[in-house]
């Protein structure tokens, strides 16, 4: 059977946001004239090279990939690591990767993508490229808001400072983390106040330690909830920092499942407190801020 033609978007997309989703727009629209909407990108080890390793990447790549395919509903999403394909010269990704593995008919990407072995090529020689190898190339502009141009790095600046609105307007859609829910001390249910535990991928930004106010979505059903993020810093042994979230009014085992977490605003920055008592007064506290926000 051919395949079918499609049109690629091209760059890392650590973040999705407003700029990337411009690109990955234009390579939606395309669906008028009947091709597969596609992207190419890189995983998170990518990310976390172009950034300098300094705060980490955004999302992992599954969570990436819900937001291309269950957000912005892409077709198709090929995330090769970077360590298979650096050594191409960009003659061999346009022919090899783009016009043949990807059937490209329309390729788009931002003014500064770069390509092949040691990013020596950009938009002009991917343009070259597509006459030859049989697939026409837009080149979208830069997406600002408040008078600066949206990237990555300043969403992972804002992410650290804990301002999680200006965090979801540049990203284009709610920050969240979607992660297996680990099994932990349970000290939530000695003060009832049930929890669930959430990891960060290694190597993935961790938001400012604090607690925020948060919702929850559980077999499609949507809850408010408060998430602490850190090192918990009351309990003893506890150091890797993570996400542990209360989930207002719902009770329920969710060991082992995979839940995500949107993020809404700051509450307050993580302390420790003398007692669980204190902590429990302090946990009462954070869920009428939170249901306020919320």
């Amino acid at each position: 059977m051919e395949k079918k033609l499609s049109s690629v978007a091209l760059g890392i997309f650590d973040g999705v946001h407003l700029g990337h989703r411009a690109v990955i727009n234009a390579a939606l629209a395309q669906r008028e004239k009947g091709l597969a909407a596609a992207v190419f990108t890189f995983g998170p080890e990518c990310a976390l090279r172009k950034a300098g390793g300094s705060s980490g990447y955004i999302y992992t790549e599954a969570e990436k990939d819900m937001i291309l395919r269950e957000q912005l509903g892409v077709d198709i999403v090929f995330s090769p690591s970077f360590e298979s394909l650096c050594g191409l010269s960009g003659e061999e990704f346009a022919r090899d990767i783009l016009a043949e593995r990807m059937g490209a008919a329309h390729v788009c990407c931002g003014g500064d993508f770069r390509f092949g072995r040691k990013a020596s090529c950009g938009a002009e020689e991917l343009k070259g490229f597509g006459e030859r190898f049989g697939f026409e190339v837009e080149v979208v502009g830069a997406v600002e808001y408040g008078g600066s141009i949206v990237s990555s790095s300043r969403i992972r600046e804002i992410l650290l400072a804990g301002d999680i609105p200006a965090a979801n307007c540049l990203l284009g859609s709610d920050y969240f983390i979607n992660a297996e829910v680990a099994d932990g001390n349970h000290i939530g249910r000695t003060i009832d106040f049930p929890t669930i535990n959430q990891d960060f991928g290694d190597g993935q930004l961790v938001p400012r330690y604090g607690v925020y106010a948060t919702s929850t979505e559980i077999n499609g059903k949507m809850y408010s909830s408060v998430t602490d993020v850190g090192v918990k810093p009351t309990i003893e042994g506890v150091r890797r920092p993570l996400a542990e979230t209360h989930i207002i009014g719902f009770r329920g085992d969710l060991y082992g499942m995979t839940v995500s977490v949107s993020f809404h605003s700051f509450i307050r920055p993580e302390r420790k407190f003398g007692s669980l008592d204190e902590l429990k007064r302090q946990i009462n506290a954070d869920i009428k801020s939170a249901m306020n926000i919320l």
